[in-house]
């Protein structure tokens, strides 16, 4: 086994170590109105800026299974929503529109991060399949090269890719 493979297999094993420490943090306990607590502060914010139609927000503080954590927070206003050429997001929902891209990409996230450590999992494809599918990926901003073969998800894509699953009721 290489040098490289086995840094690899001490990151994972560490990041599984510290994930099963780690406690989940859930918001408190609300009531009443209380439950949309998040719901009414972006309201007040738009109403703020003057964005009489509201916007979208999402936002995300996560740790990965590989110990990494990100901070992230996007919002638009509704207007500008609706008025852009969503033609243009077709590239990008299509590059998540495969089963093998997604578990690549959970993967990926879990600190599995080359193509060879990718090709060794069960139901993924040949190598060149792989490829082809970190390719689109790429194409489409999903992932990047990190350098000596390896792949990360880069860090204004993490929350977002999750607050996607989480809308497709993942």
């Amino acid at each position: 086994m290489d040098l490289e493979q086995r840094v690899a297999d001490l990151e994972r094993r560490l990041a599984a170590l510290e994930q099963s420490a780690a406690r989940p943090v859930t918001p408190p306990e609300r009531g009443g109105d209380e439950e949309l607590w998040a719901l009414r502060g972006l309201k007040e914010q738009w109403a703020e800026l003057g964005a009489d139609n509201g916007g979208v927000l999402f936002t995300g503080a996560v740790r990965t299974p590989a110990g990494l954590r990100y901070e992230w927070q996007y919002g638009l206003a509704t207007d500008t929503l609706l008025d852009d050429d969503w033609a243009a997001a077709a590239e990008s929902f299509a590059a998540l529109g495969q089963p093998v891209r997604l578990r690549l990409l959970r993967e990926i996230l879990g600190g599995r991060c080359t193509a060879a450590e990718l090709t060794e999992l069960d139901g993924t494809g040949t190598t060149g399949q792989i490829y082809h599918h970190l390719r689109q990926l790429t194409a489409a901003g999903w992932l990047q090269t990190a350098g000596r073969g390896r792949y990360e998800v880069p860090a204004g894509r993490v929350v977002p890719l999750l607050v996607m699953l989480t809308a497709a009721g993942c």
